[in-house]
């Protein structure tokens, strides 16, 4: 199908709709909704992290009813298996000719849109098995690759409080998620609103407004969203600046222990494009670079032991780097 000017335009729209009827549930957390919408344009998965009771969990289940998607949910735990979430073989029997015969039965992982609940709640074992399917957007199984369905959208979500019984994330896995966003407290105006909203018996209705074939057009847009020269040399030095063995800002060397890698860049770029686009631009200006950055390199890079005891967070290091870099290119 072509994509014309109008087909964009229609499609901006369908993605302002989109937000209207997840806020028709969700009150406030206008940043983190933008930023879980930019990964969905940009073919991302999301890592949410938050204390209990911050609508993590309604937030995904609103978006997948606000999309005419299949959504599957899974819940994580310390028993859970492989073979629980990406199926295993079955022993069947042909009636007609009484042979009998193994086929593979799809676990939850065969969805649009997967969320994988408190999944710092089961092994590296369990969690492994979402690489292939995070990265190549395929499950192997007894020697048999089965293609996902596009779009596919995983977003997991975590406590960064409760630790006893946990299984922190491996850095492989960190990695093959877009953007590590975390869920702060609501302001006071909002919270009051959450308590007006959700203590009655009036109970919202979520509309899909968006389908399948709506994102994929999207997600191809994006690809075509224009960049400067200018901002890919900068992208690329923040990167650089990160790794404290090449960096010349005194800052990273101090509290950084392990850099970001090219992915980072990748990330920060498609990213970049998404939000313009979101935005209703087809151009990336700096504003799309130093918004995307945080939830790009929170997961990115490394701090030092020196680091987490003076508790400065990778958001400091982000900032200070952005501040340095655009202060020496002359960029505001």
């Amino acid at each position: 199908m072509e994509i014309t000017a109008t087909t964009v335009t229609q499609l901006q729209e369908k993605l302002s709709g989109l937000k209207k009827e997840i806020q028709k549930v969700i009150v406030g957390q206008d940043i983190i909704l933008d930023e879980i919408l930019v990964a969905l344009l940009a073919g991302g998965h999301c890592l949410l992290e938050g204390v209990p009771g911050l609508a993590k969990t309604l937030m995904v289940r609103t978006l997948s009813q606000a999309l005419h998607l299949p959504f599957r949910r899974i819940q994580f735990t310390p028993d859970l298996m492989p073979t629980d979430i990406i199926g295993t073989e079955i022993l069947e029997e042909d009636h007609a000719t009484g042979k009998r015969f193994f086929k593979f039965n799809k676990g939850p992982l065969f969805s649009n849109i997967v969320l994988a609940d408190e999944i710092n709640r089961t092994p590296p074992k369990t969690q492994s098995a979402l690489l292939e399917a995070m990265q190549e957007f395929e499950i192997t199984y007894g020697g048999q690759t089965y293609p996902l369905d596009r779009p596919f959208f995983i977003l997991a979500t975590q406590n960064p409080i409760e630790q006893a019984g946990t299984y922190p994330l491996p850095e492989a896995q960190l990695d093959r998620f877009l953007l590590y966003i975390k869920i702060g407290y609501p302001t006071a105006e909002e919270e009051a609103n959450i308590l007006r909203s959700t203590t009655g018996s009036k109970k919202a209705v979520v509309n899909p407004v968006v389908n399948g074939e709506d994102i994929r057009q999207l997600q191809s847009l994006v690809r075509d969203v224009a960049i400067n020269d200018e901002l890919i040399l900068l992208v690329s030095e923040l990167i650089r600046a990160t790794r404290p063995d090449t960096t010349t800002v005194a800052y990273v060397k101090e509290w950084v222990r392990w850099g970001a890698g090219p992915r980072a860049g990748q990330a920060l770029i498609l990213t970049a494009k998404a939000r313009a686009l979101y935005k209703g631009r087809y151009a990336v200006t700096m504003e799309d670079i130093q918004a995307m950055a945080y939830p790009v390199l929170r997961h990115r890079v490394l701090l030092n032991f020196k680091a987490e005891a003076e508790r400065i967070s990778t958001d400091d290091v982000t900032r200070e780097l952005l501040q340095t870099i655009t202060r020496t290119k002359g960029v505001i």
